[in-house]
């Protein structure tokens, strides 16, 4: 795109959301393009919407028809899933990363601009969720026409309430043969209040209704609410990193305008910098001349300009205490260590790790050490899948190869009195590594991370559902229907239960039907203790858990012949134990590879034999430390899977 001209006028036509509160003052601009010509977009004509829904209803194929009705890509099986451009991405079959597009649509003779945000539907990533629709005025909740509600639909429906914005019920997969519409609208009906003459019915791998729906959004969506007589202040929603152009963000403008050499800083930087880069993303990168409010660009500051998730860009004469809306902090449930295979690697692994989590701004990531690994990482995730993704994507993106350590969840404890964490006493410390956990003397209380969990599941699972949550110590809650099959069931369950295997184990016992996902309940008192492996005596601090005491001699158990068969058996014999305060919960041992070193003798004095066999077990004795046996390096990830 090339030079933009800006224009301000008042409009005198009449306000058509009368529930809503939209300034009459439009900013108006020129944009010369070569594939269109000059096309004048204002505020007023602009819309920011996101795509929401449970995993596999469709959204990246809904976002494909949308490319293709507004002429960004030409129709063809060879541009399925076109927002979804990461590897692991198409490997998976799953979006992992929101991804923008700017759309041009002409209705009525009006032509719009339309940001569409592609989202992802796990669990796993809901904070792409919430970063995308705190950039928008409405959302399309999209909802499978076989499967119906799922537990994901109920969460994302609950943010864009939060968050007051404009909801768009739509069906999708209509043209499937086990569809039923009316079923489905029922449910929304039932569960949202949401009345059934506002249901959308779309096919998005057909394109059946996907126009009309595209029309919905400009007519149902307003336009964002922006006051251009202040100066620019926008909020970060993504980064990324160029190896040419340093950090670059994509920003929401809330106010004023912005354009290529213009002076900004940062909230949280007062150093100046000058916008180097400004584009549309369409999603491959346009240039323009100048941005303003209510629109969603990239914009970059060079290679030392800095930017984080969450923070603002200012105009330089912007005062400090004006604010916007802010990204909420994010709540890690799983942390892991990542360490290098070599420690030779370690400035190629510390350097992917960084310009992954500037990608990723749902990990956290603090310095580590190791005895037996070096050098590594203590890093923060939102899951399992999350940490599964965000390894797999350090080898692909970065050639990079990393270990693993046991996934944990955090804890926190009240510490009494002593010396040697007199810093600590009396206060409530959060506990992300097991090693870091002090000794049971000094702790006055354990708190364990509670979750609530929605599980929706057909009517005749419901025994089943309920025993696997009791089992995971789960309290339950009261349910409610969601339709004369489908049953809505809430428990509290420890997060330490959940992230594991509980959504694996939940798909398998209800043969695939039941729907998961959980939501934040904070810490509540628990009897808790830290289990140790030792090998051949040594502690391997990376195999050390936190475990409740009622499943202590199950976890112990499981730990060690879990163990005996991913070690591969060594030279010596290995033993194995479980370990409580220096008490023996379990124990398993791998038989040593012998060799007969007596082989080759045939007679003559029997001290000839002692001798050697004495050899042989001063041998042994010297090979028996934890840096002489060989650990797999997915055991410390494998290891707590049931």
């Amino acid at each position: 795109m090339g030079r933009m001209i800006r224009y301000v006028r008042l409009l005198k036509t009449p306000n058509i959301f009368p529930n809503s509160l939209f300034t009459t003052r439009s900013v108006i601009y020129r944009m010369k393009s070569s594939d269109s010509g000059d096309r004048i977009i204002d505020v007023n004509k602009i819309r920011n919407f996101s795509i929401v829904a449970h995993v596999d209803h469709g959204k990246s194929t809904l976002a494909d028809r949308l490319l293709e009705i507004t002429g960004v890509i030409k129709p063809g099986a060879e541009h399925a899933q076109i927002l979804d451009n990461l590897q692991v991405e198409r490997e998976r079959g799953i979006t992992v990363k929101a991804v923008t597009a700017s759309l041009n649509y002409t209705l009525n003779n009006e032509q719009y601009l339309l940001n569409l945000i592609d989202t992802p539907g796990h669990v796993d990533f809901s904070n792409e969720v919430v970063r995308s629709v705190a950039a928008c005025q409405g959302v399309i909740l999209l909802v499978d026409a076989n499967e119906g509600i799922q537990a994901q639909t109920v969460a994302v429906h609950s943010l864009a309430k939060k968050n007051n914005l404009v909801i768009i019920p739509t069906l999708n997969k209509v043209d499937l043969p086990r569809a039923n519409p009316d079923k489905v609208k029922a449910q929304l009906k039932s569960v949202f209040n949401i009345d059934p003459e506002t249901v959308m019915s779309i096919s998005a791998k057909k394109g059946w209704g996907v126009k009309e729906l595209l029309e919905a959004v400009i007519q149902r969506i307003p336009p964002p609410q922006v006051n251009n007589d202040e100066h620019f202040r926008a909020h970060i929603i993504d980064t990324w990193h160029d190896k040419f152009r340093g950090v670059l963000c994509l920003a929401y403008i809330h106010s004023g305008k912005v354009k290529v050499g213009q002076s900004v800083r940062w909230k949280s930087d007062p150093k100046q910098h000058s916008v180097k880069y400004l584009a549309l993303l369409r999603p491959k990168e346009e240039p323009i001349e100048e941005a303003t409010a209510g629109q969603v660009v990239m914009v970059g500051c060079g290679p030392k300009g800095g930017g984080n998730v969450g923070d603002q860009l200012l105009a330089l004469e912007s005062s400090e205490n004006a604010d916007v809306s802010s990204i909420p902090p994010v709540r890690h449930m799983v942390y892991a260590g990542i360490f290098p295979a070599d420690q030779s690697q370690h400035p190629l692994l510390s350097d992917a790790i960084k310009k992954l989590a500037l990608n990723d701004s749902a990990v956290s990531v603090k310095n580590d050490t190791s005895p037996a690994l070096g050098q590594g990482w203590r890093v923060g995730f939102l899951g399992l899948l999350h940490l599964d993704v965000f390894t797999q994507r350090l080898l692909q993106e970065y050639k990079a190869e990393a270990i693993l350590t046991a996934p944990s969840v955090p804890y926190k404890v009240k510490v009494q009195g002593s010396k040697a964490i007199k810093k600590y006493k009396g206060e409530e410390v959060i506990i992300t590594n097991p090693l870091l956990l002090p000794e049971a003397q000094n702790i006055a209380e354990y708190y364990e991370p509670f979750v609530i969990g929605t599980i929706i599941t057909p009517v005749e699972y419901i025994g089943t559902v309920t025993t696997l949550c009791i089992d995971r110590r789960g309290t339950p809650l009261p349910s409610s229907a969601v339709d004369e099959s489908m049953t809505m069931l809430q428990f509290i369950l420890p997060l330490s239960e959940v992230v594991i295997d509980f959504h694996d184990t939940l798909k398998s016992i209800t043969s695939g039907f039941a729907s998961f996902d959980y939501q934040d309940h904070g810490f509540h008192p628990s009897a808790l203790v830290r289990l140790d492996i030792l090998l051949n005596g040594v502690l391997v601090e990376e195999l050390s858990t936190i475990v409740h005491v009622s499943r202590l001699e199950y976890n112990a158990r499981r730990l060690t012949e879990k163990l005996k068969e991913m070690i591969p058996r060594q030279m010596v014999q290995v033993a194995i134990q479980a370990v409580v305060a220096g008490k023996v919960f379990a124990r398993e041992t791998i038989k040593a590879y012998r060799k007969d070193v007596t082989a080759k003798l045939y007679g003559g004095d029997v001290t000839r034999r002692k001798k050697l066999l004495k050899q042989q077990a001063e041998g042994k004795k010297k090979m028996r430390s934890v840096a002489n046996i060989k650990i797999p390096r997915n055991t410390f990830i494998d290891v707590l899977k049931r």
